[in-house]
C-alpha cells in the first residue's frame, strides 16, 4: 500500500505553551509559524509515522513584545543561533479509543531529549473544497531546564520567577497530499 502524506493546515492550526509565573498565575505563548508533517498507510492514523513538527523561534508570541524579545534571546531560546524548535515522533502507540501516546525527540536550543506527548485523534472529514482533513488535539508536559532554557530570578520572597514545567497544547489539523 502507498504511504499517505499528511501536512498542516495552518490556517486552523495552532501552537500553544502555558508556563508559570511568579508561581501564582499562567503565561501562555504561541508559535505563529510552524510546520507539521506525517505519513501513514492508511487513513485512520493507527500508522503514523515520520511526524515532523518544527515551529520557527522568531514567530513566538506571548502578548507582551518586551517579554518575546527576552524569550528569543540567549537567556532562552537564542534564536539567532537555534532558530527552529523540532519534534520527531517515532513511535505512534494507541492507548485505547481516540487517545493516542506519540514518542519522539524534541531539540530545543541544539539539545534533544525523548519526549512523550498525548494525541487524540479527533476524525477524518472531507472538506466543503474535497480536500481530506484529520484532527488532533496534542498535549504535554517538558523541563525547560532539561533542554538548558535555565535562566531565572528570585523574588524578595524567595520565589521563582518562572516555572521549570512548560505544558504544551496543540490543535493540529493535518490536509492529505495528493
Amino acid at each position: 500500500m502507498a504511504t499517505i502524506k499528511w501536512a498542516v493546515d495552518p490556517m486552523h492550526s495552532e501552537v500553544q505553551f502555558k508556563v508559570k509565573h511568579l508561581m501564582i498565575t499562567t503565561v501562555t505563548g504561541y508559535f505563529q509559524r510552524f510546520h507539521v508533517e506525517a505519513e501513514t498507510a492508511d487513513e485512520e492514523f493507527t500508522s503514523a509515522n515520520n511526524v515532523v513538527f518544527t515551529a520557527d523561534v522568531d514567530s513566538i508570541n506571548t502578548n507582551n513584545e518586551q517579554r518575546d524579545t527576552h524569550l528569543k534571546s540567549a537567556d532562552f531560546f537564542d534564536a539567532s543561533s537555534h532558530g527552529e524548535i523540532r519534534f520527531t515522533g517515532s513511535n505512534y502507540e494507541s492507548v485505547g479509543g481516540d487517545q493516542y501516546k506519540l514518542h519522539g525527540d524534541l531539540t530545543i536550543k541544539g539539545i534533544t531529549k525523548p519526549v512523550t506527548v498525548n494525541v487524540e485523534f479527533g476524525g477524518i472529514v472531507v472538506d466543503p473544497y474535497g480536500q481530506t482533513k484529520a484532527g488532533f488535539t496534542v498535549t504535554g508536559k517538558i523541563s525547560r531546564k532539561e533542554f538548558g532554557l535555565t535562566w531565572n530570578a528570585v523574588t524578595e520572597a524567595g520565589s521563582v520567577v518562572v516555572s521549570d514545567e512548560i505544558k504544551l497544547q496543540a490543535e493540529i489539523q493535518l490536509v492529505k497530499q495528493v
